[in-house]
């Protein structure tokens, strides 16, 4: 519950966060790297006037959704359970032009308290997911949503991000990231949750693993089987020479 906590703080934070983007109840901020770290860490906050803080975070969750909606996806799939409210999982997602595509195996965890729903994940390395010729493997240092209830349907998302990407971004990546693709991310998330509980009714409208983890068919995974994926183990491609696509 500490990481969670601490979570939390970091997403109500503003202190340090230089404003990048803010329009129509979404905002960005970036975090400038520490000297000698390249990587930004990345904050999105949107307001959702429309949907309950439950149903984002079954959104969230739900991976068959993310397939239907989400056009970056180029594979996501839950690999083990590692405990009732923790899964290990493989995303990998088409990146803008010219940079190749990445591919990440996270330990994901989930905690519901007090009106907030949090979801954290950060890089681990698993036997059977080494990195890939055709895809760059990035890593999650910490990564999360914060869903908190604002009304009986209506609720705020906060999303943090610190990934490595691994090479050696140009900026224009970084801006872009910032002032581009993550707002257009949000609305994107916030259509899909709109449309969620009349997709949900066709698709095991009782099954929530997340909820109910009885319901869980995942083979487990003792967490002495993962190690911590660090950064400085991977390959590092330097892409910081080229130019966008328009």
């Amino acid at each position: 519950a500490a990481a969670f906590g601490a979570f939390r703080r970091q997403c109500e934070a503003d202190g340090g966060w230089q404003s990048c983007y803010g329009r129509d109840g979404l905002a960005v901020c970036v975090q400038a790297p520490p000297p000698g770290s390249g990587v930004h860490r990345l904050k999105c906050r949107i307001d959702i006037p429309d949907v309950a803080a439950e149903t984002v975070y079954d959104v969230l969750h739900d991976g068959e959704y993310r397939r239907s909606w989400d056009t970056n996806v180029i594979d996501t799939h839950d690999i083990a359970q590692v405990a009732a409210n923790a899964d290990v999982g493989y995303y990998a997602w088409r990146c803008p032009k010219p940079l190749k595509n990445r591919d990440v195996v996270t330990l994901r965890s989930w905690h519901v308290q007090d009106g907030y729903h949090a979801i954290i994940n950060f890089s681990v390395k698993h036997p059977k997911y080494p990195p890939r010729k055709d895809l760059v493997r990035a890593v999650s240092l910490l990564t999360g949503y914060l869903v908190h209830s604002t009304g009986p349907s209506s609720c705020r998302l906060t999303y943090l991000a610190q990934v490595d990407p691994k090479g050696s971004l140009p900026k224009w990546v970084v801006n872009k990231a910032s002032q581009y693709l993550a707002p257009m991310m949000l609305k994107k998330l916030h259509k899909a949750c709109v449309k969620y509980p009349a997709w949900k009714q066709q698709h095991g409208v009782s099954r929530k693993p997340w909820l109910y983890p009885e319901q869980n068919t995942l083979p487990t995974l003792a967490l002495s089987e993962l190690a911590l994926q660090r950064a400085a183990s991977l390959e590092n491609i330097d892409e910081s020479g080229l130019t966008e696509v328009k």
